[in-house]
């Protein structure tokens, strides 16, 4: 029963799909960053029915790469790249880690969130509007994020944190951390061996980007903000996907991915 509650938060938390009530607690939380990738799966679905109905309507490239781009934040509402908005207003302060930190807890939208928001919609939108149509790069897609928010999850549970209180802080005091770590490298794995067969040269890049993302973000976290939070999770989760998504273009031209 645990479980079908830590599945149920996982969704309640990081997605605006409609959960049944439960009740908060550590243990109904122990688990709930091994369903995290799951809502990666769901966008994945999602971004495959929309290439299908690109394609059967006749839409032009341009509206396929703006629903690319939106539905992820359809699903999820948007909270990773609150994060993400978080992180660039607090990095852009240039201030002390202390500093930074007040700015990530900070309500208010900065200028340089606003900018830097844009600036990665802008840039995701254009990406996506290379990238091929065949089954492989839908496949591809849909696997980024899901490969996501298993290196997401892996920093949630695994890196130091700054602060004792907090989302994130929630999520890694309740959770088995030696079974969720596994779950979600169980869960990486899979993901890149579905990348890698559906191309192996396309699917080893946005692996190594995704792998890559992770361990510059570890760097990064601990230098400017003495630790990881949940807001540096969020702008993890989106720039592994920026970096893969600009892996999926790039590669796929070079290898001539259908």
């Amino acid at each position: 029963m645990d479980v079908l509650r830590s599945l149920v938060i996982a969704f309640a938390c990081f997605s605006k799909i409609p959960m049944p009530r439960v009740d908060w607690r550590e243990q109904s939380m122990r688990y709930c960053m091994c369903f995290f990738p799951l809502i990666g799966l769901v966008i994945g679905l999602c971004l495959w029915v929309w290439a299908w109905l690109c394609g059967a309507l006749g839409f032009g490239s341009v509206l396929r790469g703006a629903g690319i781009a939106l539905l992820p934040l359809a699903v999820t509402g948007g909270i990773h790249m609150d994060g993400f908005a978080d992180v660039v207003d607090a990095q852009s302060s240039h201030a002390e880690p202390d500093r930074k930190r007040q700015i990530l807890k900070d309500p208010h939208t900065g200028a340089f969130a606003i900018i830097g928001v844009a600036s990665y919609l802008l840039l995701y939108a254009a990406l996506a509007t290379e990238v091929a149509t065949g089954w492989r790069a839908c496949l591809l897609l849909a696997c980024l994020h899901w490969m996501s928010r298993c290196t997401s999850g892996i920093a949630t549970v695994a890196f130091p944190r700054s602060s004792k209180t907090g989302m994130l802080a929630a999520f890694g005091d309740s959770a088995h951390k030696r079974a969720c770590l596994a779950v979600l490298a169980a869960e990486w794995l899979a993901g890149a061996a579905v990348m890698l067969w559906a191309s192996l040269p396309v699917g080893a890049g946005m692996a190594l980007a995704c792998a890559l993302a992770l361990a510059c973000l570890h760097r990064f976290a601990m230098t400017q903000f003495n630790g990881m939070s949940g807001d540096l999770a969020g702008f993890l989760l989106q720039v592994a996907e920026l970096a893969m998504l600009a892996c999926l273009v790039v590669l796929g031209r070079l290898v001539m991915l259908a």
